[in-house]
């Protein structure tokens, strides 16, 4: 059972005590601030009357339904509580420890033995290893009081603890935590349920359906999870779901169902175990005689019986998983058949609700029951003909809103449901199965797989994959079988891959480009690890399935808002119900009009008219290429005052181009400088010939450029990573794999191609060669040629040291051919580079030239070489990394310059203009990110600029220390504590803190500013930090998530779908990527640049005031009605129901329809409308034309009574008492006030173009002011008869019109002159009314934003 928003608990996980949920601390921990409705929301569960709500909603589980999770650690977006931050911090700081250990372990990956059969460790040592490890684990947790866990789970005793009834489960990719309880039936309680769903009609289980914790109270007893008959699933956003488990026997062990790793970290949270009780809870072999197992939005949960927990499943590692060759075996028909009872199929197949299902949780919707109700009150009250619109109205609403939703799953469905034929090895032979028979740990052949399957790791041969459908990112990925020491040390038991598994791990849905077979082995074969919704792929499906709820305040106002009308319409009901008493009118009768007062001042049609102007909105974004899959993120775009950008490829250019070269000189004396930049390749073509030119290393750089890269050719194309491409382009030069494929497009060479490959297969080793242009035509000669004649330039490469992120450099062995010696070509990032150089070899220039570069905004990329002198071909594979990227000689520098792109500098103006923050959010280097920001106009070419060093420790150390220096001025020093400059000394022209600066933050330094620093550092780096650089995509995520805590409403714009995490964290998120990976952002964008963050902004703007204007157009058009209907009840009398069926079709809908349809101003204001209904503005407005309307109602009405020819009604007890003077006046006048209010409410500039540029709206205004004036002096008898109206002396009709005109002229200059004054007057006088009772106004002035009180403390101006 789900729930929808009216009947979510109110749920906040501050509380030790999980019965204690809504005590105070739920306002430490305010939910998520707003996000999306799900695009399929899970609907309650249906039943039919007297049947238990689990027996008819629930279904036995769905076998092939598994986890799907992709991402990396677990990120809290849930709130402004310091404890909870603190949780995320501590958490966060973890993870770095893993992280460091991690690359700790990928230097020691790299220095393994190249041909991994050489490894002689046995499996006794290896579980001997891993004994010892354990051990040591346990020993640590308990002897140093579980230091690490401290830091794992700070600030749990703000969660609730596990107990045997309840469970706290935290989602990593959905950053949702989930309470989990176990209940059982009272069978008293069940029975008295069902009796009274029968005695009720069904309005008690409507009731419950819609309150679902009231059923659990209600029918439930809470036990124990393993006892549970039933589970209720409850999370943070207040969203309830109840499902039964299943149980089954099952003839397995724990370890084949939760990893070793996975029940380690569950270890670590608890603080009084004991060395016994771990290493029994590490007893893999213990088995399970029953399997409790349950589904919850795909995610599988299996029961653990000795931690009396749910757990996670689809991350499971199994214990025999030490060597590569254990993968051979194959798995055995026993062993398939257990996994698949655990894990399911390997589908992602997507549950369709059927038809039926769909239209009755549609029907039951609390709007649409109410407007089911409205529709019998008004059959029953005669009024059929009104009656029978509605009905059709909302009959048609739901059949498109079924048709829709019918659409999207389908859409969905194909998307995410793949299938395919595989051959998989099982019981000792290989067999061609469907890929979703599949399951963890089967060996399957990947020579013929087109696109991936399921997550698998490759185990022989080698591939190259486009991950673009995951990344965004257009470069094939090319990926290297797993070795035995990293398959010992990867752990799978959370949601990321790490990234020294990423090179080996084949994901789900990424497309193949080339597949070979490794030395010897003529098929290429992966290992499956994950399969179905536990995929990198299914995550992605179930983040589109269930987005995070939308918290907006204008939804929530409006909710409140419907409140207050329905207090107004209960008020109306006690009055009319006493002056019916008065009358005499028949208690039938009193009722049902009593009753009909709710559905005048409550109309049934206000919700769908919110929902207008976003429609338009949306068609308007279309047009202009932007794609929105969330229509209420369109309103919350309106209200974006920081707008975060990923660089290259957002602001900037996706290609680099090489803007130079810089070799290293060497003067007579000795001395070494940069030479001068060389901008093509002729200059230093012939330098290459000629191995004793030695006073410039132009010849090595030209040999770095083309040799020291990880390009693949496939088709006959150059394929790699741009930055790669562009370098070897540059020189011109020919590439040559081992299989004959050559970048030139020619046919493989003869003799010496054959003669080269047959020498390099003796020792395993197929190199892939370079060549000059022109000098391959050359080579095809005879024998006695080739040895008269010097051997032709060109350069084998033996092997590579693939680019690892945490060192930032990759290097290549290469062998000049009939050179005895072999060379090896390093590039990187100078700042590492230089670590690994000998000194003598560095220019003495070499920082001012590293400065000038990276100042000015260009890439610069190392390179350094040394001689292999002494190592045998067979003796490669003994070389270790560190030991062959160590004593080089620097070569100099490869210059790089990324190009802004054309519409970046006006977009940034534009938003700047508008008082809009921009920030620059991106993986590159700082200082590059500087000059870029400063070429675009992020920050001012003027302003100062700051930098975090880290004085000492580093971003893990809670003690480091940091300061922040100058970029301009050197000596320019930031306060650690305040953040705000020092005063240069002699320098007392500008005050302490007022001149203008930015930070610009490394992401190890927001990592520790994050989870070390004091608040308040943390929140002034906050505001004051323009360019946040070299930070992770799950950094950016944070980024976006703190930025949010304090008070911004935060839009982020990337490329990629490395940015999927800050693209859906954000309020709004634009991609301007095509991959699959994307579309789960709000928004996409067909043209790639950052325009369309200002045309998302502008329809923001002009939906969310749309939204306000066709709120206060119908609450005022449901009042004004309300006033009609009770001054026409004093007497008995009513609306007609043809005169109910014109103000509500005729002229109602087409406004309401047409108001929406106003364009977004071109302009963007500098000032954001408001988003809340309670405000002093909008209330002003809205009950001051509630006393000018009801006032004109009032005057008229009073008028036609002092007319001489006015004579009273007959009342007649028994009839419908329509005809009249009063009610003639009031529905002529009143179709009027309908008309006039649109004008007054249809707002304009700033955020709209004007009312005369709405072509549909003011001809609609125009036929029905036209229409009703004709009604009003002249009509038709048959119009008259049919809206029953009384006759009227034309001086009367022409005092109507008066009437009608000064009412358009009072609302008019009210609104727009007079209710602002009394807005303003209201607000001074309120805040010295406090002031007086001793209040502060800090609130008050900040409106409860953290960063503008930021702001004014630092001196900022708002």
């Amino acid at each position: 059972m789900s729930t929808n928003p009216s009947s979510r608990t109110r749920i906040a996980y501050g509380s030790s005590l999980v019965d204690n949920l809504d005590n105070s601390k739920s306002k430490r921990l305010p939910t998520r601030r707003d996000s999306t409705a799900p695009l399929i929301n899970t609907p309650p569960i249906s039943v039919n009357l007297g049947e238990d709500p689990l027996d008819a909603g629930n279904t036995r589980p769905y076998r092939h339904g598994t986890i799907g999770i992709s991402g990396s650690y677990a990120r809290h977006h849930g709130g402004s509580s310091r404890m909870a931050l603190r949780r995320r911090r501590n958490s966060e700081s973890s993870s770095n420890d893993e992280d460091e250990e991690d690359q700790d372990d990928d230097l020691v990956d790299k220095n393994v033995e190249l041909n991994t059969s050489d490894e002689e460790q046995t499996d006794s040592e290896d579980d001997s290893e891993e004994s010892d490890h354990l051990q040591t684990d346990i020993e640590d947790h308990i002897i140093t009081n579980i230091t690490k866990n401290d830091i794992r789970i700070s600030g749990l005793n703000e969660v609730p603890e596990d107990t045997s009834s309840d469970q706290l489960l935290l989602l990593e990719e959905e950053d949702v935590q989930i309470l989990i309880q176990g209940y059982k039936f009272l069978k008293l309680n069940l029975l008295f349920y069902r009796i009274s769903c029968i005695l009720s009609f069904g309005l008690v289980w409507l009731v419950c359906r819609w309150v679902p914790r009231w059923y659990i109270s209600w029918v439930g007893l809470k036990v124990s999870l393993q006892d549970a008959e039933w589970l209720v699933f409850k999370s943070q956003y207040n969203e309830i779901e109840v499902i039964r488990p299943l149980r089954e026997l099952y003839g397995g062990t724990i370890g084949t169902i939760f990893s070793l790793d996975q029940i380690k970290q569950e270890i670590l949270l608890y603080n009084t175990i004991d060395s016994e009780e771990a290493r029994q809870l590490l007893n893999m072999d213990l088995p399970i005689n029953q399997l409790m197992m349950v589904e919850y939005r795909y995610i599988r949960l299996a029961f653990h019986p000795l931690l009396h927990k749910f757990l996670i499943i689809g991350f499971w590692k199994d214990q025999s998983w030490i060597s590569t060759k254990n993968f051979k075996q194959g798995l055995s028909s026993e062993k398939y058949h257990s996994r698949l009872a655990v894990f399911g199929p390997n589908l992602i197949n997507i549950r369709e609700k059927p038809t039926s299902k769909l239209l009755t949780d549609e029907v039951l919707n609390p709007f649409y029951v109410f407007q089911i109700g409205s529709v019998i009150l008004w059959c029953m009250d005669d009024y059929y003909y009104y009656a029978f619109c509605i009905f059709f109205i909302s009959a048609f609403s739901i059949v498109s809103t079924l048709i829709e939703t019918k659409q999207t799953m389908k859409r969905m469905k194909d998307m995410s449901f793949f299938e395919c034929t595989v051959r998989v090895f099982r019981n000792g032979a290989w067999r061609s199965i469907s890929s979703v028979e599949l399951v963890p740990g089967d060996l399957i052949d990947i020579a013929n797989v087109h696109t991936v399957p399921c997550d698998a790791m490759l185990v022989s041969g080698d591939c190259i994959l486009n991950e673009s459908m995951l990344t965004g990112e257009s470069v094939p990925v090319s990926k290297a079988p797993i070795n035995d020491i990293t398959l010992r040390k990867m752990n799978l038991s959370s949601s990321s891959i790490p990234a020294e598994i990423n090179k080996h791990f084949l994901f789900m849905g990424t497309k193949m480009v080339r597949v070979r077979g490794s030395d010897n082995v003529a098929t290429a074969t992966a290992i499956v690890v994950r399969t179905g919704f536990s995929t990198a792929k299914g995550a992605l499906v179930r983040s589109m399935l269930f987005p995070k709820p939308n918290n907006f305040k204008f939804y929530r106002d409006s909710f409140r808002f419907i409140g207050v009308l329905s207090v107004i319409a209960f008020v109306g009901f006690l009055i009319s119900s006493i002056n019916f008493i008065r009358l005499g009118i028949d208690s039938t009768t009193m009722i049902l009009r009593a009753l009909d007062l709710i559905t005048i001042v409550v109309p049934p049609a206000l919700p769908a008219t919110l929902s207008i102007g976003t429609s338009f909105a949306i068609g308007r974004l279309k047009k202009l290429g932007i794609f929105c899959i969330s229509p209420p993120r369109v309103n919350i775009g309106g209200k974006i005052d920081c707008m975060c950008f990923d660089k290259t490829g957002t602001l900037t250019e996706d290609g680099l181009d090489i803007h130079g070269i810089r070799a290293i000189m060497t003067t007579k004396d000795g001395r070494k400088f940069f030479d001068k930049e060389y901008q093509s390749i002729q200059s230093i073509d012939e330098a290459i010939h000629d191995d004793t030119f030695e006073s410039s290393t132009q010849a090595k750089i030209l040999r770095t450029m083309t040799t020291c890269h990880s390009l693949k050719i496939v088709s006959g194309e150059l394929l790699g990573d741009p930055l790669d491409l562009k370098m070897f382009e540059f020189t011109r030069w020919e590439l040559e794999e081992s299989g004959g494929a050559s970048s030139m497009g020619l046919k493989p060479r003869s003799e010496l191609a054959a003669l080269q490959a047959k020498k390099s297969a003796k020792v395993g080793i197929m190199p892939t060669v370079v060549r000059p242009p022109g000098v391959r035509q050359g080579m095809n000669m005879q024998q006695e040629q080739l040895d008269s004649t010097p051997p032709p330039i060109e350069f084998g490469i033996i092997h590579t040291f693939e680019f690892v992120s945490s060192l930032r450099r990759m290097s290549v062995i290469v062998r000049k051919l009939a050179s005895p010696t072999m060379e090896v070509f390093v590039k990187g990032a100078p700042e590492v580079m230089k670590d690994i150089c000998t000194p003598e070899s560095m220019p003495e220039d070499y920082q001012e030239r590293l400065y000038k570069y990276t100042h000015r905004g260009y890439r610069v990329i190392a390179c350094a070489s040394k001689q292999l002198a002494g190592v045998k071909w067979h003796k490669l594979h003994k070389l270790k990394r560190n030991e062959v990227e160590t004593g080089l000689t620097f070569l100099g520098f490869i210059v790089f310059e990324n190009k802004l792109k054309p519409r970046t500098i006006p977009a940034i103006t534009t938003l700047r203009n508008a008082n809009i923050r921009q920030i620059m959010c991106t993986g590159d280097n700082v200082l590059t990110a500087v000059s870029v920001a400063r070429e675009c106009g992020l920050i001012d070419p003027s302003s100062e600029i700051y930098i975090p060093r880290f004085l000492k420790g580093s971003s893990t150390d809670p003690d480091s220390e940091l300061c922040w220096e100058s970029v301009m001025q050197e000596g320019g020093k930031l306060s650690t504590d305040t953040l705000q400059p020092y005063p240069r000394q002699n320098d007392h022209s500008i005050p302490f803190g007022i001149q203008e600066y930015h930070l610009a933050i490394t992401g190890e330094a927001f990592r520790w500013m994050v989870d070390h620093a004091p608040l308040e550092s943390l929140q002034r780096m906050l505001v004051k930090g323009a360019i946040y650089a070299r930070m992770s995509p799950d950094e950016k995520q944070e980024l976006v998530v703190e930025l949010q805590t304090i008070g911004y409403c935060v839009g982020f714009c990337g490329d990629g779908a490395n940015d999927c995490g800050a693209l859906k964290a954000g309020d709004i998120g634009i991609s301007l990527s095509e991959a699959e990976a994307s579309v789960a952002a709000p928004f996409t964008s067909n043209t790639m640049d950052i325009e369309c963050v200002i045309d998302v902004i502008k329809e923001g703007r002009a939906a969310l005031v749309t939204s306000f204007s066709c709120f206060k157009y119908m609450a005022l058009y449901s009042l004004i009605q309300f006033t009609s209907v009770t001054l026409l009840y004093a007497f008995g009398s009513n609306l007609g129901d043809f005169q109910f069926l014109y103000i509500d079709l005729f002229l109602i809908l087409p406004i309401a329809v047409y108001m929406g349809y106003t364009e977004a101003w071109p302009q963007l204001y500098i000032k954001r409308p408001t988003a809340s209904l309670v405000s002093k503005k909008v209330l002003t407005s809205l009950i001051g034309q509630i006393i000018i309307n009801s006032s004109f109602q009032l005057i008229s009405y009073s008028a036609v009574h002092q007319q001489s020819w006015y004579h009273p009604p007959t009342f007649d007890p028994d009839g419908e008492n329509i005809m009249g003077f009063e009610n003639t006046v009031l529905f002529l006048i009143s179709s009027y006030q309908y008309i006039l209010i649109a004008v007054v409410f249809s707002v304009g500039p700033p955020y709209r173009k004007p009312l005369w540029t709405n072509s549909r709206l003011v001809l609609t205004l125009s036929v029905l002011i036209g229409f009703t004036t004709w009604v009003v002096l002249i009509p038709p008898q048959f119009v008259a008869d049919m809206l029953e109206l009384q006759e009227l002396p034309i001086s009367f009709r022409f005092l109507i019109l008066f009437l009608a005109a000064m009412n358009l002229a009072t609302s008019l200059l009210c609104e727009k002159y007079l209710f602002s004054h009394i807005s303003d007057l209201i607000s001074i006088l309120w805040n010295k009314f406090k002031s007086k009772r001793g209040y502060h106004l800090v609130n008050d002035k900040f409106h409860g934003k953290t960063y503008r009180k930021v702001m004014d403390e630092m001196g900022i101006s708002l």
